[in-house]
Formats: C-alpha cells, sequence, structure tokens
C-alpha cells in the first residue's frame, strides 16, 4: 500500500503502529477518524473517542478505567494520557478534551519532534518523517507530551518494582527448596 492510499476500515483498533487518529468530516454533522500508521493511512466511520474506548476495552479495560489509572499513577484528570495496552506500550494523549469533535489523539512514541507555528498551532514530526501542523499551542503540546511520559515512566518503575518483588519472593521460595533463580 502506498502511503498516500487511504482505506476505509470499519472497526478500527489501535495497534502498535498507530502513530495519530484525527477527526474528519465528509460534508455531514458525522465525526469520522482519519487514522495515521508508520505505512498508511486509513479512514473510519467512527469518531476517535470512540475508536479510543473500544481499543482500551480490547485491551481489557474501559477507557474510564485507564483514565482513573492515570489519576492514580501521576495525579493528572484534565486531558489525561492513557495506557491504551500496557504489554506493547501504547500510551496516547489527547490535544483536547476527550470528549471534544476537534480532539487528536497521538501516541507518545511515534513524535520524533515539534516546533511552534504561531500562538496556536504545533508541527510535528512523527518517526516516519510524516509532519503534520496540529491545532495545538506548542505550551499544551509540550505539556501532553512531558504527563506522557511521566505516565510511562511512572508505570515503568512500578512494574519493575513488581519484578524485583516476583524475583524476591521466588528465590525466597526456592531457596527453602534449595533452588535458585538468577
Amino acid at each position: 500500500m502506498a502511503k498516500k492510499d487511504i482505506v476505509f476500515v470499519e472497526d478500527y483498533e489501535i495497534n502498535p503502529y498507530t502513530m495519530m487518529i484525527k477527526p474528519a468530516t465528509n460534508n455531514d454533522p458525522q465525526i469520522l477518524s482519519e487514522i495515521f500508521e508508520m505505512n498508511g493511512r486509513y479512514l473510519s466511520s467512527d469518531p476517535p473517542f470512540n475508536i479510543v474506548k473500544r481499543s482500551c476495552e480490547y485491551f481489557g479495560s474501559s477507557f474510564n478505567g485507564r483514565r482513573h489509572g492515570t489519576r492514580q499513577l501521576i495525579g493528572i484528570t484534565h486531558k489525561p494520557p492513557i495506557i491504551v495496552d500496557p504489554y506493547t506500550s501504547i500510551f496516547l494523549f489527547p490535544t483536547a478534551s476527550p470528549t471534544s469533535s476537534h480532539c487528536i489523539w497521538i501516541s507518545h512514541d511515534y513524535v520524533t519532534s515539534h516546533k511552534r507555528n504561531g500562538s496556536d498551532a504545533t508541527i510535528v514530526t512523527f518517526q516516519n518523517n510524516e509532519i503534520h501542523e496540529l491545532p495545538i499551542s506548542f505550551y499544551s503540546f509540550e505539556n501532553q507530551l512531558s504527563r506522557t511520559a511521566m505516565l510511562r515512566i511512572k508505570f515503568m518503575q512500578n512494574m519493575k518494582r513488581m519484578e524485583k518483588f516476583a524475583k524476591l519472593i521466588h528465590n525466597q521460595v526456592s531457596e527453602q527448596r534449595g533452588f535458585y533463580w538468577t
């Protein structure tokens, strides 16, 4: 598939190749989604927020559960970044209120750089060298990027802590049985 080809998909699921989900319109009031992946573009009849909610459920949690997790880990309640899937490290952040018809969802992994473009726009470069101008101030974009990095770090710290704890317990049990985990 050429990069410029847009493929229509019914029930899109966010995956490790998803870079960005933008709202799009087609001359009627219905909000569609334009989805950018590393090597492709898709159009879905679902609005971005519905795709995000459905994808959270696909990976075992509700959107509200993921939002609550963000609040517990880093205390963010307004425009919270979320972990769509912790196992494949899909961390997304919204550019506006998640329920806004103007909200764009961006994958933290794929942003390589960003720069100011006036007071209300930011130019974002993704890993595949695609460049998009987004209707979000540079400060807000940086704030969302930083919040998502905080969420990612806190989540990884908790995972490492649990791994160390599991290893400690396993070693204690193995020691009692004469086995050791290295």
